[in-house]
């Protein structure tokens, strides 16, 4: 079959290799019909997240069931399913309390207690290093999806797959960010970041019924898409001091009831901030976060959503202290709520591929990989057919 292999930073090919197998009762084999690159795979293909081994990539699939264990018995060959990008068993304590990214068994090699990219993990997700579960991703055009008994939803037969493809991992990211921030309706929500993660939080505050939502951005295209896709206001950012200023005189001196951070580690950055960051032994950095916690009002919420992999200094714990912020942050749990998000979809609430900006066969996967990287030709969001 062929796939979308990484090799190392920044060579991912389309290549052919062997076809799925079933390896335990649980599994399906689905094909897979529609697939997307992810603002996370951006950080294995900088080299940002460490892997040594080549591995076909991807959480974001969808497809038909091919084949299935014994115990699938829910399912049948034929079955359009979407599937959820976190590997959860179903039954440990972890899934049994609604935090299957937590789950005991997905990752045996490297689960624990501890947490941290270099000490113990939470549970596996697809196509996303060994230090995640090993597991193949969905950039293919088969893949195995084990615990299927758990995991997979049947798609509604009127809905194509680019109305659902992103129940799998952004629409239940962003709209965790926003429930965390446990707003009533008629807050003002601040998100940093206009890509597909900061679009769907912009959606999912809608949904929340925020007064004032307000996206931040580098680049001026994605802030003017994102304003046409929600009618949210934006502002495009210079530095952290003006953005903080016109976030402030836009609530009244106070700063955001939530703020909703969707960049993450890798931020554009300066030579100099790229060079402390080298002095402090530190990936990436968390200025983004940094400008969070000083948009957001005394008492508010802010919501991390970018991946923050390692360990910070100056991590500003006094800040933090005095205003009485609450931070909340970690992988989408998506099983808990993905059933309620379909409904959203299917009920015409939300609606999720006007993000798309482009369509490419899986043999076209580099260049897909090199402008939403680089994010060159208005790139918002790739999605791949593997059968093109």
């Amino acid at each position: 079959m062929k796939a979308a292999v990484f090799h190392s930073p920044g060579n991912i090919t389309c290549d052919t290799v062997e076809d799925p197998r079933i390896l335990d009762e649980n599994d399906i084999i689905l094909r897979v019909t529609s697939t997307a690159i992810c603002g996370s795979d951006l950080h294995m293909y900088s080299g940002g997240i460490p892997q040594a081994r080549p591995m076909v990539m991807g959480h974001e699939f969808m497809g038909i069931v091919e084949e299935k264990g014994k115990n699938i018995t829910h399912l049948k060959v034929g079955d359009r399913v979407v599937v959820p990008f976190p590997v959860a068993c179903g039954s440990c304590f972890f899934c049994q309390h609604d935090l299957p990214t937590a789950c005991e068994h997905s990752n045996p090699e490297y689960y624990g207690p501890e947490g941290g990219i270099f000490k113990e993990k939470g549970g596996a997700l697809f196509g996303y290093t060994d230090l995640y579960g090993g597991y193949d991703g969905g950039q293919a055009q088969y893949v195995r999806v084990p615990y299927a008994h758990f995991g997979p939803r049947k798609v509604p037969d009127n809905l194509t797959d680019e109305q659902v493809l992103f129940l799998t991992d952004i629409f239940p990211t962003d709209y965790t960010g926003v429930m965390w921030g446990e707003l009533k309706g008629g807050e003002t929500v601040v998100i940093f970041g206009a890509g597909p993660v900061g679009t769907m939080a912009a959606k999912s505050a809608v949904l929340y019924n925020a007064k004032k939502i307000i996206v931040v951005d580098t680049l001026q295209y994605r802030l003017d898409r994102i304003k046409t896709l929600t009618g949210c206001e934006t502002i495009l950012w210079k530095d952290a001091e003006s953005t903080i200023e016109q976030i402030r005189d836009m609530t009244d001196g106070r700063g955001a009831d939530l703020c909703i951070e969707a960049v993450g580690f890798e931020p554009e950055r300066s030579f100099i901030d790229r060079a402390k960051a080298v002095l402090n032994f530190e990936k990436g950095s968390i200025k983004v976060l940094e400008a969070c916690m000083s948009a957001v009002r005394r008492g508010g919420i802010v919501s991390v959503l970018g991946v923050y992999p390692v360990n910070y200094d100056n991590f500003r714990l006094g800040q933090i202290f005095d205003k009485g912020i609450t931070i909340k942050a970690g992988q989408c749990n998506v099983h808990p709520i993905i059933d309620q998000l379909m409904d959203y979809v299917v009920t015409g609430k939300i609606t999720l591929d006007d993000v798309i900006t482009h369509r490419l066969s899986l043999n076209e996967v580099s260049r897909g990989y090199e402008i939403f990287d680089k994010k060159e030709d208005g790139c918002v969001k790739v999605v791949l057919d593997p059968w093109k």
